[in-house]
């Protein structure tokens, strides 16, 4: 050749890393290391991609850099906060930042997308503060990171903020940005700003911005919109894809809408090749359960050729629960079990369905049975934003540093929906005791709590944001929506399977979650 070896080398690899011809790039650096050329600032960097991205140590091309003298090297160091960020090695991209003597964008938008990526999301919010804090202007990728981990850690008010500063900085007509914004308003419960924005887009052609606004319609109770919005995405031309599909099947579960939900369950191969995996099937069991199709779920299970997870029959367990199919449900507890003997969530869901039938034997059995095993179910907790301060709250917590306000709330707002009518459902409470033991432990869900100090600090004019990470239990859903009802408010709910937006006594879910 009439280029240096070394160069050739470099250039080969650089190119099978951007190709995606990671397995490549890797034999190609094996192999110039093995002839004796050095690995210098051109050839690591894309071999660290190429290494991330096929879930290689990063260890080994980490001690190359060393001994080459090129930890200092801004876009070799850069690489490597990529490689272990991209590895979910945290601790190790953190230190390689930390010890940087200068950073660039570049820098800090590599240890910020891979910890949103990772689902770190307090972790890659800090990064992101802390880069505006440094005077370093955010590029296109880091203001897309960075309104994902607001999607993911539910902080609408910083969203804003970050949207703020997309726009300032002339970033918001990016695909990335328009796309992660309208995800972000979607998963923060303001669907009317996830519109404004999708309305706003210059080119949506991209299947994630129609999908984004399609699952956002869906989890915030808005199915048949959701429906509508599938509907001009086709006549648009762009093509639906795994995750569309399961968009549209979530909505057709949580509006009811059975005729249409086997529709496109069908066409999702039919027409359109995609062939359904366990995310569609548990939607299908979802749908099916809600409507009390319980034979027909079972059905399309057993004639199932995909490998079913946990999932699926936790949506089958879920669906018993409501319809008290006692001996269905310990079928697809025993399902659930034989993938993950350590997964709490059938315990406590046959609890919650024995308790519901006032089989207390069965309830104490079940949970001897869990704490022999060493298993603990996940706390339930609630939190609201007041003021930018989130706050944090769990069963009976006394903890809040204005407890003796926010119980006392609690009882005012009990007394306030009694006398509309409201009785307590105390089907709903795990206790085997009294009547009155029950309708009190029920009164103090974290979620009432949440939504009581909500009532004390959250503006009359502003909707009260409550996020819970389990499902809302039946009793605090009718009680919440009274509440809003009796104070003139609107109560925006978020759980673990949707939103819910009450107002006037009513539920943006029709009570069908």
């Amino acid at each position: 050749m009439v280029v240096p070896p070394g160069v050739a080398y470099n250039a080969a690899i650089s190119r099978c890393s951007r190709a995606g011809l990671h397995q490549r790039a890797i034999a190609l650096l094996h192999e110039m290391c093995a002839r004796g050329h050095h690995a210098d600032e051109y050839t690591l960097p894309p071999a660290l991609n190429s290494a991330a991205l096929l879930r290689l140590p990063a260890d080994a091309l980490h001690c190359l850099l060393l001994r080459a003298g090129l930890a200092a090297h801004l876009h070799v160091a850069n690489a490597l906060v990529d490689a272990y960020a991209k590895l979910s090695r945290h601790g190790a991209a953190w230190a390689v930042f930390d010890e940087m003597p200068r950073r660039d964008v570049v820098t800090w938008t590599s240890l910020l997308t891979g910890l949103a990526r990772s689902r770190s999301h307090d972790s890659a919010l800090r990064v992101y503060r802390d880069m505006v804090s440094a005077g370093v202007g955010p590029d296109e990728f880091a203001v897309a990171a960075a309104l994902s981990s607001c999607a993911g850690a539910t902080a609408l008010e910083l969203g804003r903020s970050v949207h703020a500063a997309a726009v300032r900085l002339a970033l918001d007509p990016f695909l990335s940005v328009g796309n992660s914004l309208v995800s972000m308003y979607a998963k923060t419960g303001s669907l009317g700003a996830a519109k404004k924005v999708f309305d706003a887009m210059r080119v949506r052609c991209d299947t994630i911005t129609w999908t984004a606004l399609i699952v956002g319609y869906a989890q915030n109770g808005r199915g048949k919109e959701s429906l509508e919005i599938y509907g001009e995405m086709v006549r648009s031309g762009c093509r639906p894809d795994y995750i569309t599909f399961i968009g549209l099947l979530f909505a057709c579960s949580h509006a009811g809408l059975v005729d249409a939900g086997r529709a496109h369950f069908r066409s999702m191969q039919a027409d359109h090749g995609i062939a359904p995996g366990p995310d569609h099937y548990a939607c299908m069991v979802d749908l099916l359960g809600r409507a009390g199709r319980l034979d027909e779920a079972m059905d399309l299970l057993n004639r199932s050729t995909t490998r079913l997870d946990a999932t699926v029959w936790k949506a089958l367990l879920a669906a018993c629960r409501t319809h008290r199919n006692a001996e269905l449900a310990e079928h697809a507890a025993r399902m659930i079990w034989r993938l993950d003997p350590t997964d709490a969530v059938p315990y406590v869901m046959l609890s919650n369905l024995y308790s519901r039938a006032g089989r207390w034997g069965d309830v104490a059995r079940v949970r001897t049975s869990m704490k022999a095993r060493g298993i603990t179910k996940e706390p339930g907790c609630s939190w609201v934003a007041a003021n930018g301060v989130t706050h944090l709250f769990y069963v009976e917590d006394r903890g809040h540093p204005r407890a003796a306000e926010i119980y006392r709330k609690v009882e005012e707002m009990t007394e306030r929906i009694r006398g509309e009518g409201y009785v307590a459902d105390t089907a709903w409470a795990l206790q085997d005791e009294g009547p009155e033991g029950r309708e009190k432990g029920l009164a103090h869900h974290s979620e009432r709590l949440a939504v009581a100090f909500g009532l004390l600090a959250v503006p009359a004019g502003a909707p009260i944001r409550v996020f819970k990470n389990l499902r809302v239990c039946g009793d605090c859903h009718a009680a919440m929506k009274m509440v809003a009802q009796a104070y003139g408010r609107e109560i925006v709910l978020r759980d673990a399977n949707c939103f819910h937006h009450m107002k006037d006594g009513a539920c943006s879910c029709g009570d069908y979650w």
